[in-house]
């Protein structure tokens, strides 16, 4: 667990990545979506959605495949275990994930009660989210961030393990899952109920869903990491 530890702090050498980058990609996406907003009438009064609060989760996505590439070397060159690495690595991001999420929920809060920044626009406090508990949005949000961060993770890990060959063949067979799952849904007219059961999905078992897909790539994260090299 100390190692494990090391890890993360190591981790944070950079907090300029951490810290300062999620801050600036947070506050430019959040006026940029308030500026258009302001310059768009609202005559009607109609709610309007602006979904710029995703730019920092995929960030995330960016600083798991950061986190593999460069963090990892060094690692090993400090001759720090695979398994003390990646216990590190995925302890620090779930913290930083649920920091993300109380993050998002807080400034929902400051959402509805300046009335939508004053320009009636929803970017955090969006209406299916802000209607659940606070936990279960603070929940959602933190999960859709892991898994963002568990995609990039994986996919540079497959690239550690495999190099090009086995980026692009894993690239390739996440796709022809996607497909396949399409073609099987068109080919049996089930489209009705999938659209059915996305309907009946409330934030948190949509946030269950996202942590178990997490959950899955953390697991080949690990099966391949074992056997990565610098």
């Amino acid at each position: 667990m100390n190692r494990a530890l090391a890890v993360a702090r190591m981790q944070m050498v950079n907090k300029w990545v951490y810290l300062g980058v999620p801050g600036i990609v947070l506050g430019a996406s959040t006026l940029l979506a308030l500026a258009i907003l302001a310059l768009i009438p609202n005559n009607d009064g109609a709610t309007r959605l602006a979904f710029s609060g995703q730019a920092l989760m995929w960030y995330f996505l960016a600083v798991g495949v950061q986190s593999m590439m460069l963090t990892f070397p060094f690692s090993q060159a400090m001759s720090v275990s695979r398994r003390s690495f990646y216990l590190g690595t995925l302890g620090l991001y779930s913290a930083l994930s649920l920091g993300v999420g109380v993050v998002y929920w807080l400034l929902g809060l400051v959402e509805q009660a300046t009335d939508g920044w004053g320009v009636d626009g929803h970017i955090f406090a969006l209406p299916w989210i802000a209607e659940a508990a606070w936990y279960a949005q603070i929940l959602l949000y933190s999960a859709l961030t892991i898994l963002l961060f568990m995609f990039g993770f994986w996919f540079a890990t497959v690239y550690q393990r495999w190099r090009m060959l086995g980026l692009v063949s894993a690239l390739t067979g996440f796709g022809l899952v996607i497909l396949a799952a399409v073609a099987a849904a068109t080919w049996t007219e089930s489209w009705p109920d999938v659209w059915a059961w996305l309907l009946r999905l409330t934030p948190l078992s949509l946030a269950g869903w996202l942590l178990l897909g997490g959950a899955v790539l953390a697991a080949g994260s690990y099966g391949t990491l074992r056997r990565a090299t610098p």
